[in-house]
């Protein structure tokens, strides 16, 4: 390899600029920029000087592509240097050992962009940040004068903070296409992301083929929704070949995630005969976590999956297989018998140990061939296997315990990874604040934390809705990944971000927003004797349009300037509009006008301090929930019935009382089993005007809200009761069978 002079002394000299500032705005961001005078003018001159090995001459070719894609123009190839040539010149050189084995030198001056690597990952990069500094429509839009295309003369050094920054795509809960699976690989590549860590098994679908067991995707990779509708998919050995290949064509290495033991009812499902109790079992329609695992005491569950590692290690080429190890009850182990003989035969003293010899029994076949392992933090709890790779998800704790033990860990925690998760308790300057080194891990473990990775669960996000997930938030984080922490500036990154947006406007991904774009308040002014509405916006950029029939607004409904006034019952809905891209998101709450409005009332039984809503005036203020029972509109009571009195003040008539409840049994939340309704005259003698029945099926996943109403003849009285029967606990067929479950309710509406 030839020796470049052009870097000496280039460290001393290089002054680190804002990007932005400089007109450079990329990200992530590099770690030394320096930004000089004049520009790199493109022109037809110009071409492209490669070395010939097959992977530079292919990353090469992709820029060259992009930019014919855009001018129309073909870069000619040269071998060896011309003179008078101006050149994009691409190299590997021994001047670059301080960047490693993914970072880069790029130095533009008005005659040649010089892009310099130990190795053909590095350049990769370099090509990343070269295509971030061309026009943000750069092998998108079409017609783009080449002329017109001048790049300003700077000096980047750069390499990567950690060897692991990587994303988790679950294509379980919801299928995603292969196109799409790419299409992200190539996302990925754009922000020097280098792992794509993909989620192929679950209790809701198998979605890769494995030849030695055919029903693991005839049955497994197919669920029956409560519509009767079929729902599935799964890739087949040469559609992941393709994946695999593709990304290893853009340095991006896939770790397949095989669940074992826990989240395997798609497996037992196709063979029932590999769990504790022989089944049948139906591929899950419910979100949650789940009894029936694999069996460890039954050697063939072992047998079965070394088969499918066998296959799946013969289709990855990874160095990691992630098993998954996560949310596993011992529920089955506990009353196994074949469990049970397992733990005497091998001295171990809980199911939580038995987990541990699960894992490690996996670990040494990975391990003999040439393999390792990788599990969520979960694994930690029965005894780590020897050469395990710990991914902490439950907070920090996990990975420091894991690097206290000597094994590496990978940063995943919810509270800043997991985009799943929305804006309202993970948002866009959230993410950027993690630090992924706990402070107080001593300095000879810090080693251990190879890395960071996005999560993007899909229980309740199919493949549409994907890029509003993981954009922009991913942004944020690759920085986090791949820059220096030091001086690390929101603001700063922020206005880089305001150009990237444009980038990705030009790559068709249908970006969220960067916190919720709306805060929507409602309350009852006493002074008013109304409903006021107020609204705040989340970012800059949007306009709020509203109406309050309850339909849908558009560019056509009321701008919103002021507080809005309410003095009858109404459906506020706010629509947050960006204008020019049409993309908008939408808030609604209702209020009810009643003749309990405001007015006074105990409960029996007291709501949980985790849930209080209102508090003490919660259930008479007109407010009610959403879909969401984190919305502070819902208040909880965990494990108890509901009883309230309400004193109306006089003597009124009534002819119908109902209580707004809410149902998501994913949360152990559930609608009152019954509604009994009471009057009164004098809080002392009572008559019973009613009840009604709950007609939700409880086995129903989807989140419902509802108002349990009695009618009755008209009463004349100045006191109501009412009671709500609770389940109390988890029927048998739940996940949680046996926990204590939730009333959730938002008002005692009198009518």
């Amino acid at each position: 390899m030839k020796k470049f002079g052009f870097f000496v002394g280039f460290f001393s000299l290089i002054t680190v600029l804002s990007a932005q500032n400089q007109n450079v705005n990329l990200i992530p961001k590099p770690l030394s920029i320096s930004v000089g005078s004049g520009v790199f003018n493109f022109d037809t001159s110009v071409r492209m000087l490669a070395e010939t090995s097959p992977g530079i001459l292919r990353t090469s070719h992709l820029f060259v592509n992009q930019l014919f894609t855009s001018t129309g123009v073909a870069l000619q190839f040269d071998s060896v240097r011309h003179k008078n040539i101006r050149y994009i010149s691409v190299l590997r050189d021994d001047s670059a050992k301080w960047c490693g084995s993914e970072g880069y030198h790029l130095v533009v001056s008005g005659n040649e962009i010089k892009i310099i690597a130990m190795t053909e990952t590095g350049i990769f990069y370099a090509f990343q940040t070269l295509r971030q500094m061309m026009p943000v429509g750069f092998g998108y839009e079409k017609n783009i004068d080449i002329a017109s295309i001048k790049l300003p003369c700077a000096k980047i050094s750069d390499k990567p903070r950690f060897s692991w920054r990587g994303m988790n795509l679950d294509c379980c809960r919801h299928f995603m296409d292969v196109e799409f699976v790419k299409r992200y690989i190539d996302l990925l590549a754009y922000h020097k992301m280098n792992v794509f860590h993909w989620h192929l098994t679950e209790d809701q679908g198998w979605r890769i083929e494995i030849k030695k067991y055919p029903e693991l995707t005839k049955v497994g990779a197919w669920r029956k929704e409560d519509d009767g509708s079929v729902y599935g998919g799964f890739y087949t050995q040469d559609q992941i070949r393709e994946v695999v290949a593709y990304a290893a064509e853009r340095y991006i290495t896939v770790i397949p995630e095989i669940e074992m033991p826990g989240h395997s009812v798609a497996a037992l499902a196709a063979y029932p005969q590999l769990s504790c109790t022989g089944g049948p079992f139906e591929v899950e329609k419910r979100w949650g976590v789940f009894n029936d695992i694999y069996c460890a005491g039954n050697d063939s569950v072992f047998i079965f999956l070394q088969d499918v590692l066998t296959e799946v290690m013969d289709l990855f080429p990874s160095k990691y297989i992630h098993i998954g190890g996560d949310e596993a009850p011992k529920v089955r182990w506990e009353a196994c018998p074949k469990c049970q003989a397992r733990m005497k035969s091998e001295n171990i003293k809980s199911e939580e140990e038995l987990q541990g010899y699960f894992n490690q029994r996996i670990e040494k076949f990975l391990n003999a061939h040439g393999r390792q392992l990788i599990g969520w933090d979960e694994i930690l709890e029965g005894g780590l296997a020897p050469s395990a790779t710990v991914q902490s998800w439950r907070g920090m704790e996990g990975g420091m315990e894991a690097a206290m033990q000597g094994h590496d860990a990978i940063m995943s925690p919810t509270s800043h990874c997991y985009f799943d998760y929305s804006t309202t308790s993970t948002n866009l300057e959230h993410v950027y604040s993690f630090e992924p080194v706990p402070a107080d891990l001593p300095a000879d473990k810090r080693h251990h934390i190879i890395g960071v990775e996005c999560c993007m669960w899909t229980e309740t996000a199919p493949q549409e809705v994907i890029d509003s997930r993981v954009f922009p938030r991913l942004c944020a984080l690759c920085e986090v990944m791949w820059s220096d922490p030091t001086g690390r500036n929101f603001k700063e990154f922020h206005d880089r971000l305001a150009v990237h947006y444009k980038r990705l406007d030009q790559m068709n991904v249908q970006y969220g927003y960067e916190r919720d774009p709306i805060k929507l308040t409602t309350s009852f002014d006493k002074a008013q004797n109304a409903f006021v509405a107020v609204v705040e916006h989340g970012q800059p950029g949007l306009t709020m349009y509203y109406t309050t029939d309850g339909s849908d607004p558009d560019f056509n409904s009321v701008k919103y300037t002021v507080p809005v006034v309410m003095k009858t019952s109404a459906e506020i809905k706010v629509a947050a509009m960006r204008e020019g891209s049409g993309k908008t998101a939408v808030e609604s709450r209702k209020v009810c006008w009643h003749k309990a409005l405001g007015k006074e009332y105990t409960i029996t039984y007291p709501f949980h301090k985790k849930y209080v809503a209102g508090g003490d005036t919660n259930m008479t203020d007109g407010l009610r929930g959403t879909y969401s029972y984190r919305d502070n509109l819902w208040q909880g009571y965990e494990g108890i019935d509901f009883e309230a009195i309400v004193n109306l003040g006089a003597k009124t008539k009534i002819s119908k009382v109902s209580v707004g409840s809410l149902q998501s049994t994913g949360a152990w939340i559930y609608h009152p089993l019954k509604l009994e309704v009471f009057v009164s005259a004098d809080a002392a003698d009572w008559k019973k005007v009613g009840e009604v029945e709950n007609n939700v099926p409880q086995t129903d996943a989807a989140t419902s809200v509802q108002d349990l109403m009695v009618s009755f003849k008209v009463q004349k009285v100045k006191f109501v009761k009412v009671y709500c029967s609770a389940m109390r606990q988890n029927p048998d067929w739940h996940p949680g069978a046996g926990g204590k479950t939730w009333l959730f309710l938002d008002e005692i509406i009198v009518e």
